[in-house]
């Protein structure tokens, strides 16, 4: 889906400021938003490609103007109330105990699959041009450039599937992961920094081969 989150090389919003000794949390209110998110991932009535997917489907006005963690909890409250689980006077809920079970279960999204890896490392490759309706992982800035393979990571739940609409289980079939490297020319152009080098994971089908 293209929509605002995804800023990456786009003109109008002024230089990232990193912020010396930047503290884990601005204020109190932060900290209780990610256990919110977390405890009510755990649930498990949705995955964390539908929760990504919610996020960045907010209103562009409103994305925009929001914190960090003032779009969790924006995402959640759509979350929640899109599948069911509030119904505005009552939250239907688990025990706390029954909150870290389902969180300790989630393990890690890697599996196992039956086909062997498209690319290997040290292989070019170039990011397809793609403008999906639903979610998708592949930064904009990086559709139709050429990059080069460094890494092969496993294969992984592909999250273009696996954000389903809310309310079902999502569809878990891997795809195998790679971190790809792009040359900061080849996103930016040639008055770009030569020195710079551009790093994303990507998955299988967001990739095609370059003849050589």
């Amino acid at each position: 889906m293209n929509g605002v989150h995804d800023m990456g090389g786009m003109h109008g919003f002024g230089p990232v400021r990193p912020e010396p000794d930047e503290p884990v949390f601005h204020a109190e209110w932060e900290a209780r938003a990610l256990a919110l998110t977390l405890a009510m991932g755990a649930l498990g009535a949705w995955n964390i490609d539908q929760s990504r997917h919610v996020r960045e489907s907010l209103p562009p006005a409103e994305y925009l103007s929001s914190s960090y963690y003032r779009i969790w909890i924006r995402g959640l409250e759509d979350l929640i109330a899109g599948t069911g689980i509030l119904d505005r006077d009552d939250l239907v809920a688990r025990t706390g105990a029954e909150l870290v079970a389902a969180f300790s279960r989630q393990g890690s999204y890697e599996r196992p699959i039956d086909r062997p890896a498209a690319f290997s490392v040290g292989e070019q490759v170039r990011a397809k041009v793609i403008s999906p309706r639903g979610h998708t992982r592949l930064p904009r800035y990086a559709r139709g450039r050429l990059g080069r393979i460094v890494a092969v990571r496993g294969a992984h739940v592909f999250p273009d599937r696996h954000a389903g609409p809310l309310g079902e289980p999502g569809d878990e079939r891997p795809e195998w992961l790679y971190t790809v490297d792009f040359a900061g020319t080849e996103l930016w152009g040639p008055e770009a920094d030569p020195r710079l080098t551009v790093s994303i994971e990507a998955w299988e089908p967001y990739l095609e081969a370059v003849a050589a």
